[in-house]
C-alpha cells in the first residue's frame, strides 16, 4: 500500500513540554518506533506539523531584536530541521542501506484566499491571559485562546497542489520513504506570469497530506495525533468518539477552527475526492488506525456515524 502519515505537532513536541532540541528528538524517536514497521511493508510518505518549532524562530528572533525572517523561509527552515531528525531516527530503525530523503516542498495557494484576513494557526508556544496580552502588545501579534491557554495565530490559507509533486512520486518509485510537505509546506502565490513568491503564512499540514495523498494515488491517509479520534461534545460527561462516519457527517461537526477541525476537513476532503478511507488517531495506535480497528475512521462507504 501507498500511505501517507501526517503526525501532529503534539506528537513531536507534547503540550506544556520545553521546547528543546532533546525533547523534540525524544518524541519523533518514539513516533519512527510505531513508523518503522509500516516503512518496511509499505510505501510511505511522511509530513509533520511544525507550529511550535517554527512559532519558536520567530520568537526568538524577535527576543533578540533581530529582523525576524518571514513565515515562508522560516517554515523552509523547520522543514528541514524536523525532517533531518525524523529521517535520521527512523534510519536507524530500518535495514541499512533503506532509502530515505526529505524535500523542503512549496504548497501553492491562493493570495486571495479569505484565511489572510481571519488568522487561525496556531504558532509557538502557549502562554496565559496574561502573559498574551503582555506579547501581544509587544510584537504586534494576534493571539488566540487554545483549550485554556493563549497562543499565536497566523494566517492558515487553503493548499491547493504540491509543486514538487514530480520529485515525491520519482522518489517513491524507487523505494524511498519520503518526508516531505513538512509544516504544510512552504506556502507560496503564483502570478499570472507564473513565477512562486513566498508568502507569510503557515499552512495547516493536515489539509496539505490531504492533497499530497490525492497528488500521489495515495491508498490511505492517517492523520497522527494525541487523542485517540475524533470526539463530540468534547470535555463534558457526554463525550463521545466518533468511530466511523462518511465525509458529509464529519463535515457537519462542529469543531475547532484551530486543531480538530482541520483534521477532520482533511480527512473528509480525501475520503470524497478518492473514495479511500482517512482515519484520525493516536500514534500509539498506529497499526490498529491503518487497519481500521481504532481512531475515527471517515469513508464513502460509511452509511451512518457511529459512535463509542
Amino acid at each position: 500500500m501507498r500511505i501517507v502519515i501526517a503526525l501532529g505537532g503534539n506528537a513531536l513536541l507534547r503540550r506544556g513540554e520545553p521546547m528543546t532540541a532533546p525533547t523534540q528528538r525524544r518524541n519523533i524517536a518514539a513516533a519512527c518506533e510505531a513508523l518503522a514497521p509500516l516503512a518496511v511493508e509499505h510505501e510511505l510518505v511522511i509530513t509533520h506539523g511544525n507550529g511550535p518549532q517554527v512559532g519558536l524562530l520567530a520568537l526568538q528572533a524577535a527576543r533578540d531584536g533581530a529582523e525576524v525572517y518571514p513565515f515562508d523561509v522560516l517554515g523552509a527552515e523547520t522543514e528541514g530541521m524536523i525532517g533531518y531528525v525524523i529521517e535520521q531516527e527512523l534510519g536507524n530503525r530500518l535495514p541499512v542501506g533503506t532509502p530515505l530523503a526529505t524535500l523542503v516542498t512549496m504548497t501553492e495557494v491562493d493570495a486571495d484566499d479569505p484565511a489572510f484576513v481571519d488568522p487561525t494557526k496556531f504558532v509557538g508556544p502557549t502562554y496565559n491571559r496574561a502573559e498574551a496580552a503582555h506579547v501581544g502588545r509587544r510584537y504586534g501579534w494576534t493571539l488566540k485562546a487554545d483549550g485554556d491557554t493563549w497562543r499565536r495565530v497566523v494566517p492558515s490559507p487553503r493548499p491547493q497542489r504540491i509543486v514538487e509533486i514530480r520529485p515525491v512520486e520519482w522518489l517513491l518509485k524507487q523505494g524511498t520513504v519520503v518526508i516531505c510537505a513538512g509544516g504544510g509546506g512552504v506556502p507560496a502565490v503564483r502570478d499570472t506570469s507564473g513565477v512562486l513568491t513566498g508568502v507569510e503564512a503557515v499552512i495547516d499540514k493536515d489539509r496539505t497530506s490531504a492533497v499530497l495523498a490525492e497528488q500521489v494515488d495515495a491508498d490511505a491517509l492517517v492523520i497522527v495525533t494525541d487523542v485517540h479520534g475524533v470526539y463530540v461534545d468534547w470535555g463534558t460527561p457526554q463525550q463521545r468518539m466518533v468511530v466511523s462516519a462518511n465525509p458529509d457527517d464529519v463535515d457537519a461537526l462542529d469543531l475547532p477552527a484551530g486543531s480538530m477541525g482541520p483534521k477532520v476537513q482533511a480527512a473528509a476532503e480525501f475520503a470524497r475526492r478518492t473514495g479511500r478511507p482517512a482515519t484520525i488517531g493516536a500514534l500509539s495506535e498506529l497499526p490498529q488506525l491503518l487497519r481500521g480497528h481504532a481512531g475515527t475512521r471517515v469513508s464513502v462507504g460509511s452509511q451512518l456515524m457511529t459512535f463509542r
